[in-house]
């Protein structure tokens, strides 16, 4: 594996990217990111160690990208952020390889990013991207109503179901174009987590978008398989991801 760290796709915000790529010329790559409710984490925790090493030895190279966050974040810089690396990614890749196809995901407040720019098609279009540029989603453990530390940026209780034009929900629509997505959840995930995203997924097959869409429920607690390892010590998260890019790639 071939690290390019802390990388500035974003000098006016001044925010970081990693590039982890495979021992190969031509790779898929998957822009990933992290949870932590939208104010904490970061793309090189050491958790991530092991998938990263799995995925690129699967020959897919991972771009880990930070974004704004609370408190000195508001909606919807974090959104701004997320769509900037992914356009920043798609113009400089070619300098690092050549990249089959790029697949978009992340995991709790990741996943909500990534749902947000699979279903809300605006945030990809200031870069002149769309949602079905991309060879897929992996939308893990994301809340798909209005998230939570949104919600208390407004004053409102964190616990409360809105679906507005911040909710990635509001967003599925008829006569769109929607590239293959990975749905994970967990059977004890946080409150009401799981149910959501029964209800995102029993929404886009309301649209008839069900051919699109895989959904794994793992047993456990929220993304308590993203730090998981197996019994081989590879990522139990990579076990997830790798045949969902490699399958549409």
């Amino acid at each position: 594996m071939k690290t390019f760290e802390n990388i500035c796709y974003s000098p006016e915000h001044e925010q970081y990217l990693d590039i982890h790529l495979p021992e190969r010329e031509e790779f898929p790559v998957f822009v990933y990111f992290h949870g932590g409710g939208l104010e904490r984490g970061d793309k090189a925790r050491k958790k991530y160690n092991v998938f990263f090493k799995n995925m690129t030895e699967a020959g897919v190279a991972v771009v880990s990208a930070n974004y704004r966050m609370y408190p000195e974040a508001k909606y919807p810089d974090f959104l701004e952020d997320a769509a900037e690396a992914v356009a920043w990614v798609c113009r400089n890749i070619g300098d690092y390889g050549t990249a089959t196809k790029i697949f978009i995901g992340g995991s709790s407040a990741g996943g909500y990013i990534s749902q947000m720019l699979c279903f809300d098609d605006s945030w990809l279009a200031k870069h002149d991207l769309r949602p079905e540029d991309f060879g897929g989603f992996v939308l893990d453990a994301g809340q798909p109503t209005c998230h939570f530390n949104v919600l208390r940026e407004r004053g409102i209780d964190s616990r409360r179901i809105i679906v507005d034009e911040s909710a990635p929900l509001y967003h599925v629509k008829a006569d769109q174009v929607y590239p293959p997505m990975l749905m994970i959840v967990s059977d004890n995930d946080m409150k009401n987590r799981y149910e959501q995203t029964m209800l995102l997924v029993s929404t886009l097959k309301h649209f008839e978008y069900e051919e699109n869409v895989q959904l794994k429920v793992m047993n456990g607690k929220h993304c308590a398989y993203v730090k998981s390892l197996d019994e081989n010590g590879d990522s139990v998260f990579g076990k997830l991801v790798i045949p969902f890019i490699l399958e549409n790639k």
